[in-house]
């Protein structure tokens, strides 16, 4: 039984990945190579079916190289602890986000960081984080392949705070 719980969680990060790897398709990228991508034109995806919004905006999480994710959270939702397999640097773009480390899931203990707030999370660290009253924008670059390891693979991802 665990290692088909253990397969499916495997197929369940490969389909995120799998849902994440093409960057917005309104990026513009010049001649030189750079790429612009207007605020409002990034193209989110659902794959958690939470509400949790994913765009890619550059790279593909997937495969070693760096990305950037955007990730727009609702209202009163957290992940449960979980880890990944490579440093992940974090910068809250808009509303209040809030962190908590290791592996006990208590939202009520975790740090708010607000617009313009940063978090590193250490490769490896267990972490849970989310939304309390208003929804949060962040903005994650990592160097992948990524993934996520729930701490409790046979309970909800996610976890209401309100």
């Amino acid at each position: 039984m665990k290692k088909i719980k253990t397969a499916l969680t495997i197929a369940g990060c490969a389909a995120v990945a799998m849902m994440l790897q093409h960057p917005a398709a309104k990026a513009e990228t010049d001649s030189d190579g750079f790429i612009r991508i207007k605020q409002g034109e990034e193209q989110y995806k659902n794959p958690f079916g939470v509400g949790v919004e994913v765009a890619t905006l550059f790279g593909d999480p997937s495969k070693p190289g760096i990305y950037v994710l955007r990730i727009k959270w609702p209202p009163g939702i957290m992940s449960k602890p979980h880890k990944h397999p490579e440093d992940r640097h974090v910068v809250v773009l808009s509303g209040t986000w809030y962190t908590g480390t290791g592996e006990a899931f208590e939202p009520a203990k975790a740090v708010p960081l607000k617009t313009g707030g940063y978090m590193m999370h250490p490769n490896g660290k267990v972490h849970w984080d989310g939304t309390r009253e208003e929804g949060a924008i962040i903005q994650i670059t990592g160097y992948g392949p990524s993934g996520n390891t729930f701490s409790k693979p046979d309970e909800p991802q996610f976890g209401k705070t309100n």
